[in-house]
């Protein structure tokens, strides 16, 4: 078992989740509105907001992968690394789309927080948002 995985689940930051299968497309549905809101903020130049939820667009699809393996997650980090253990070590998923959700995870802290953002942040966040949601969808569907 991935050591970061196991530590996350040690600390009580990812939990076995058996009603997560449930809640699968829910979580989808979420993913895709948040995308649909990015692209339209993204359109209006607003894109402090357009990354935001770009990256929640992202959080929810990867919430999504997660409760279809019957895990919930209790930190946007183990929620990474729940990622690369569940799905990227296993070869469903590629490393570089869980490093893209990273680099927007990055994008969302520093325009929540610290009020930085731009429009190529934007532009980078939501264009990892829609292959990402797109991905999930198709691994969902398998």
């Amino acid at each position: 078992m991935n050591l970061d995985f196991k530590k996350c689940l040690d600390r009580g930051k990812i939990k076995p989740f058996k009603e997560g299968k449930g809640l699968v497309e829910k979580e989808i549905g979420s993913a895709e509105r948040d995308l649909k809101w990015a692209k339209m903020s993204f359109e209006q130049q607003n894109f402090k907001w357009g990354t935001i939820q770009a990256y929640y667009s992202m959080f929810h699809a990867a919430r999504a992968l997660i409760y279809s393996e019957g895990y919930r997650e209790a930190s946007h980090y183990c929620l990474l690394v729940a990622l690369k253990a569940l799905f990227v070590e296993k070869d469903r998923l590629s490393s570089q789309l869980v490093d893209d959700f990273h680099t927007v995870m990055v994008l969302r802290e520093n325009a929540d927080y610290e009020d930085d953002f731009s429009s190529d942040g934007a532009k980078k966040a939501l264009q990892s948002a829609e292959e990402f949601v797109r991905q999930t969808r198709n691994l969902i569907g398998e």
